[in-house]
């Protein structure tokens, strides 16, 4: 039975292997905020999609709850519900449909759903090892 000895690198090697591990490292590090980021960017866009959509609803609301408060002001003491309350419904399901529209371009825009957590998570790991295997 014959043991085999152990490879040894010396300073210089173990040095530029540290090298080469690091620059791989960051280089994917790299990658990985550059993905996270553009997916960040492209929620960004969806919500202000979203805040854009949902002011015009509201502005649409808005006209026609004008035009169904003054239709509906015009018919007060008729039997009928008029062309006035069946505007007045329409814009009252505009404005609710705006504003779920604004809530949900809101919520989208807020500062924590925009922070690369993957991205400081994998960092936090990697310090993590890196401090492994220094020691």
């Amino acid at each position: 039975m014959s043991v085999e000895p152990r490879e040894t690198k010396s300073i210089p090697d173990l040095l530029a292997d540290l090298m080469r591990e690091a620059t791989d490292l960051f280089r994917s590090e790299g990658q990985l905020i550059r993905s996270e980021l553009s997916d960040k960017i492209t929620q960004l866009q969806i919500g202000g999609g979203s805040l854009a959509a949902g002011a015009i609803c509201l502005l649409v609301a808005l006209i026609t709850l004008t035009a169904a408060l003054v239709t509906a002001v015009s018919k007060i003491g008729d039997p009928d519900i008029g062309p006035g309350w069946a505007a007045l419904i329409v814009g009252i399901g505009l404005a609710v449909v705006g504003m779920l529209l604004l809530a949900k371009g809101k919520k989208d825009l807020e500062p924590s759903n925009l922070t690369p957590t993957r991205t400081a998570r994998q960092l936090g790991e990697d310090g993590k090892l890196v401090k492994d295997q220094i020691r």
